[in-house]
C-alpha cells in the first residue's frame, strides 16, 4: 500500500465534497489531526472507521486502499490484489515489532550490565548504591513490558502440541519464560503447556 497515493487521494475526495479537515473530522468523531496524518502519509485510516469514511467521500474501501477510483471493469481484480497487499503490509508490520520487541531487550542487557558493572565495581556511597539498584529494576521492569507487550500484538504463537495458533492471555504472557523465539504457554484449546513458537501469520 503507497501511503502517500492513499493520503493524496484522500484529500483529493474530501476536497471535492467540499469538506474541510475539521468538518470531516466531525463527522467521524475524530480531530482534524487524524485526518491531517492520513493526508500527509503518517498513518493509515482506522479499520473501525474505514467504511464510514468511504461512505463520507463516495468511494469504495477498494478505491481507499489503491489511492484513486477503480473502474468497474477491474473491480474484481482490484479487490484481490488489494487483499495481497493488506496481507503483505500486516505481515512486513508483524516483523517490524518483533524487531522493535528485540531492540527493547537488547536496550534492556546493555542498561543491565551498565548498572551491574557501577555497583560492583563503582566507587559510590550507600546511598547512591540503592538509588542505582531501585533504577536499575525499573528500567529493567519497563523494557520487559514493553517488549512483551509490542510482541504480543505481532503474529501468533503455535502451540507445540496440537498446532493451534493463537494469541496469549496478556495478563500472563510477560510472566511466561522465554528462549528465543518460543515462550512456555499454556495453549487454549489443547490446554497444555509447552514451548509456543512465534509464527507471524496464520
Amino acid at each position: 500500500m503507497d501511503q502517500i497515493k492513499i493520503g493524496k487521494f484522500i484529500a483529493k475526495c474530501r476536497k471535492e465534497k467540499n469538506l474541510t479537515q475539521f468538518q470531516l473530522a466531525e463527522k467521524l468523531n475524530i480531530t482534524d489531526r487524524a485526518i491531517s496524518k492520513w493526508e500527509n502519509a503518517k498513518s493509515m485510516p482506522d479499520s473501525s472507521i474505514m467504511i464510514e469514511l468511504c461512505n463520507l467521500l463516495d468511494i469504495t474501501v477498494n478505491e481507499l486502499l489503491i489511492g484513486e477510483r477503480i473502474d468497474k471493469g477491474k473491480y474484481l481484480e482490484q479487490a484481490e490484489n488489494n487483499l495481497v497487499e493488506l496481507k503483505k503490509y500486516i505481515e512486513n508490520q508483524n516483523k517490524l515489532q518483533i524487531n522493535l520487541s528485540y531492540t527493547f531487550r537488547i536496550t534492556s542487557l546493555i542498561v543491565d550490565l551498565v548498572f551491574t558493572f557501577i555497583i560492583l565495581f563503582g566507587t559510590i556511597d550507600t546511598l547512591s548504591e540503592i538509588i542505582l539498584i531501585i533504577a536499575f529494576v525499573l528500567v529493567s521492569l519497563i523494557c520487559l513490558f514493553t517488549s512483551a507487550h509490542i510482541e504480543l500484538l505481532a503474529g501468533y504463537y503455535q502451540c507445540n502440541k496440537c498446532g493451534n495458533k493463537y494469541i496469549p492471555n496478556k495478563n500472563f504472557f510477560s510472566f511466561s519464560m522465554q528462549i528465543g523465539t518460543k515462550r512456555y504457554l499454556k495453549c487454549p484449546k489443547c490446554h497444555k503447556r509447552s514451548w509456543n513458537t512465534k509464527v507471524l501469520k496464520k
